[in-house]
């Protein structure tokens, strides 16, 4: 049985959510849709110039989790920019809540914790009840 899902936290939702290339019909492109823990993760790496340690903890995910995301996500614009399509960007399982910072009693690894969260943080680094 593969363990839930941590919540994947991103600061806020994107002012422009479409892009398309000059001169053509959204109607004659294909889509790619990037989701937003995608789009965070290239906010974060590409446009923040974090590490991908830095940026996964932000996200409240493990290193190697941002690590398969970010690749994704720059296989989907590659995509779009090389085969002229459109990029939607929406969807995916994400929380915009506020967070706080939790320290693992067993790693002594610090990660975001969504404020909503009721159950016992698990944490990203040792897979642990922190």
């Amino acid at each position: 049985m593969p363990r839930p899902k941590c919540c994947r936290h991103v600061a806020a939702r994107p002012d422009k959510t479409c892009f398309r290339p000059q001169g053509m019909t959204a109607s004659s492109l294909e889509e790619v849709l990037l989701s937003l823990d995608e789009y965070e993760a290239i906010r974060l790496a590409d446009r923040e110039g974090l590490y991908q340690e830095q940026a996964a903890l932000m996200m409240n995910i493990s290193r190697q989790t941002f690590g398969r995301i970010i690749e994704s996500a720059h296989r989907k614009v590659a995509d779009v920019l090389v085969n002229g399509k459109a990029l939607k960007i929406e969807g995916g399982d994400v929380s915009m809540e506020e967070t706080k910072q939790i320290r693992c009693h067993r790693c002594r690894q610090t990660f975001s914790l969504c404020c909503e969260t009721k159950d016992a943080a698990i944490c990203p680094h040792c897979r642990k009840q922190a």
